[in-house]
C-alpha cells in the first residue's frame, strides 16, 4: 500500500505574503516553493517576453549561428539529425519549419531506426550522410556522448554541431559547436530545458541576429512553440522556470495550430483542439508520436507534424493510428503470454521482483509492457527482448520498493553489458552469458538495496475534502496552477467515509472504473479510474459502501461540453 500523507497548514508568514490570493490557491502556492508576492505574480501568470530567457547566455550559440549562416550563403548541405521519440521529433519539425520559412532548401531530415540504429549518432548514418554531400550536422537531442561518431563525420569532412539536454560524459565528443546547458562552464539560467527546448532557442538566437535579413516577421517563432509544448509536456522535464512558461504558452499555440496532421489527429481522437490539456498530450498526441518509432516508422510521425498538405495530413492521422493500435495489440499479446509465465515462474506469495525475457519480444515494447506488470503485480519488473541482430535489451520498471540504477549497478560484472535511467524506470543490455543468470542475479541483488518501509516515497495528499467541496470554485483555483506535470504536479484530494451510489465498468473491455457519489443537494459527482475495476484495489469496492479515496479533480470536455469530475488515483 503507498503512504499518503496529508499536507500540514502553511505558516503564517506565507498566509500573509499571499494574502490577496484564495486560502487553497495559498496552499497550492506555497508548497511549489513559491512564498512572495513576485514569485507567485511569475507563476500563476507566466509572461513570454519577460521570462524567457536570452539565448545568448548558452554556450556555443554564437558558434552555432554562424556556422548554419554559412553554410546557407555557400548552400551547403545540412542535415537535421534528431532523436526518434516525443521530444526529438517536435525539435526536428522546429528547424525544418525554420528553415522552409526562411527558403532553404538544401537540407535533409534524419531519424534513426529505433532498433537498428538506437540512441544517437551512428557509423552506418554518418556515412550515408557523406554520401548525401552533407556538410553540416544539426543533431537534436541527442550527440553528447558520441564521440567516435563526430569524430568519423569529422574525418568525413562534415562539420557537427550538437543541440542536447542530457548529461555530459567526461570526454565530450570534438564538435563544431555544443548547445547544451547542461554542459560545463554553460552560463544559461535553465539548465532542465528539453532538447526541443533548446533547439528552439538556437532558433531565436538565429533570428535575433538574422530576422531582416531573411525577412521574418518578429515573433513568427511563437508559432514553434506548439512543438515544444508537446516535447516539454511528454519528456519529464520539470515545469519550472522557463519551462512553464514554454509549456504554458506552448498549449495556448497547439489550441490554435494551423498543422494539419496535428488538427487531423485529434478529430480522429475526438479530442476537441480549443480545449487541449497536457493530458491529451500525454495520452494521445504523444503515445502516437513514440508509436511510429517502436515500430519501426519514426518519419511518419515526423511527416505528420511537419506537413502543410491536408491529404498526406489524414492519410498519416489514420496511419499512426492504427499503428498505435498494433502497438497496443502487440503490447496486449506480450502481456498476456507473460501472464502466464509470472503464474508458473512466480508463486503470488513470493513475488518480490519479476524478471522475464524472450529473444521474440520487441525490445522497444517491453517497457510499456513492464510498466504494466508494475502495476498489476506492484513489484519491481525486468523484462528484454532481441530485434535486429544479436543484442538483448530490455527495461525496467519500478514500484518504489528498489532504485533500479542501483540494482543493476549491484549485479556482478559480466551480467549486463549496459545501463542507465533512474530511480523509477530504466534501460539495460543483457550479456550472452549474463542472461543465464539475469533472473537469479537480480534476485540476489534485490534484497540487498531494495528499500525499506520507511525509505519508500511518500506521496503528499494537498487535503481532505468533502463531496460538497469538490466544485467549480475548487477547480477554477486548480486550474490557475496549469499545466501540471514533473515539479509542478496535479493536486491531490483526499475523501474519506465517502459511500457510491453506483459502481460501473466502462470501455470496450470493461477495464475502466466509474464511482458516483451523491452530495448534500442529492446532485451526483462521477470519478473514473482508468484501467482500473472494482478490484483493483484489493477489497473489492461496492455500491453503498464506505470507502476512502484519493483523487485528482479536472474538467473533461466529453461530449464537448464541460464536465467536473474526479479521476481517482487510489483507494485506501
Amino acid at each position: 500500500m503507498k503512504n499518503y500523507v496529508v499536507r500540514e497548514p502553511i505558516p503564517e508568514s506565507a498566509e500573509k505574503e499571499l494574502a490577496e490570493y484564495s486560502d487553497f490557491v495559498r496552499h497550492l502556492l506555497y508548497y511549489r516553493g513559491v512564498e512572495t508576492k513576485i514569485d507567485a505574480e511569475e507563476y500563476l501568470n507566466p509572461n513570454y517576453d519577460l521570462h524567457v530567457h536570452d539565448p545568448s547566455e548558452l554556450k556555443d550559440i554564437d558558434k552555432a549561428v554562424d556556422r548554419i549562416v554559412d553554410a546557407m550563403d555557400k548552400n551547403e548541405r545540412i542535415a537535421i539529425y534528431s532523436d526518434y521519440d516525443t521530444d526529438g521529433i517536435p525539435g526536428a519539425v522546429i528547424l525544418h519549419d525554420f528553415f522552409k520559412k526562411i527558403k532553404y532548401e538544401n537540407f535533409t531530415n534524419y531519424i534513426p531506426h529505433r532498433n537498428k540504429e538506437g540512441f544517437g549518432l551512428n557509423v552506418g548514418a554518418i556515412d550515408a550522410l557523406a554520401e548525401d554531400k552533407v556538410k553540416l550536422i544539426i543533431t537534436i537531442d541527442c550527440g553528447i556522448t558520441d564521440v567516435p561518431e563526430v569524430k568519423r563525420a569529422n574525418e568525413k569532412g562534415m562539420d557537427v554541431i550538437i543541440t542536447d539536454h542530457h548529461l555530459t560524459h567526461e570526454v565530450v565528443p570534438e564538435a563544431y559547436a555544443i548547445v547544451n546547458p547542461k554542459q560545463e562552464s554553460c552560463k544559461y539560467s535553465e539548465d532542465m530545458l528539453c532538447g526541443s527546448g533548446v533547439i528552439f532557442k538556437l532558433v531565436q538566437a538565429l533570428l535575433n541576429k538574422h530576422r531582416e535579413k531573411w525577412g521574418v516577421t518578429a515573433g513568427w517563432e511563437k508559432w514553434l512553440l506548439d512543438m515544444v509544448g508537446i516535447a516539454t509536456l511528454s519528456d519529464m522535464v520539470p515545469l519550472q522556470g522557463e519551462n512553464r512558461v514554454l509549456a504554458y504558452y506552448g498549449l495556448k499555440v497547439l489550441r490554435k495550430s494551423p498543422r494539419p496532421g496535428l488538427q487531423q489527429l485529434l478529430r480522429k481522437l475526438k479530442v476537441n483542439q480549443r480545449f487541449l490539456t497536457e493530458e491529451d498530450i500525454g495520452f494521445t498526441i504523444g503515445p502516437r508520436i513514440n508509436a511510429a518509432s517502436r515500430m519501426g516508422v519514426p518519419i511518419d510521425a515526423f511527416h505528420l507534424l511537419a506537413t502543410t498538405d491536408e491529404v498526406e495530413a489524414g492519410r498519416l492521422a489514420v496511419h499512426l493510428n492504427e499503428i498505435n493500435d498494433e502497438r497496443k495489440s502487440l503490447v496486449a499479446v506480450m502481456v498476456r503470454e507473460i501472464h502466464k509465465t509470472v503464474k508458473e515462474r512466480y508463486p503470488e506469495e513470493e513475488k518480490k521482483i519479476i524478471v522475464l525475457g524472450n529473444p521474440k519480444w520487441k525490445p522497444s515494447l517491453v517497457g510499456l509492457v513492464a510498466n504494466k506488470l508494475m502495476e498489476e503485480y506492484n513489484c519491481p519488473v525486468f523484462l528484454w527482448g532481441r530485434e535486429e541482430g544479436n543484442e538483448m535489451k530490455g527495461s525496467c520498471r519500478s514500484n518504489g520498493s528498489v532504485d533500479v540504477v542501483k540494482l543493476m549497478k549491484a549485479l556482478p560484472d559480466g551480467v549486463l553489458a549496459g545501463s542507465g535511467g533512474h530511480a523509477m524506470a530504466g534501460g539495460f543490455s543483457v550479456t550472452d552469458s549474463g542472461v543465464h543468470v539475469l533472473a537469479e542475479e537480480m534476485e540476489k541483488a534485490f534484497e540487498k538495496v531494495k528499500m525499506g518501509e520507511g525509505d519508500r516515497d511518500t506521496t503528499f495528499v494537498d487535503r481532505i475534502l468533502s463531496i460538497d467541496e469538490v466544485n467549480w470554485r475548487l477547480h477554477d483555483d486548480i486550474d490557475k496552477l496549469s499545466p501540471f506535470g514533473v515539479g509542478n504536479a496535479r493536486p491531490l484530494f483526499m475523501l474519506k467515509g465517502v459511500i457510491p451510489s453506483s459502481v460501473r465498468t466502462f470501455g470496450k473491455q470493461k477495464n475502466h472504473l466509474g464511482l458516483t457519489f451523491k452530495n448534500s443537494n442529492d446532485r451526483d459527482v462521477d470519478s473514473i479510474g482508468f484501467f482500473m475495476t472494482p478490484e483493483t484495489f484489493g477489497e473489492k469496492v461496492k455500491e453503498g459502501q464506505p470507502l476512502d479515496l484519493v483523487v485528482a479533480v479536472e474538467k473533461s470536455m466529453f461530449r464537448g461540453r464541460p464536465e467536473l469530475r474526479m479521476r481517482i488515483i487510489d483507494v485506501i
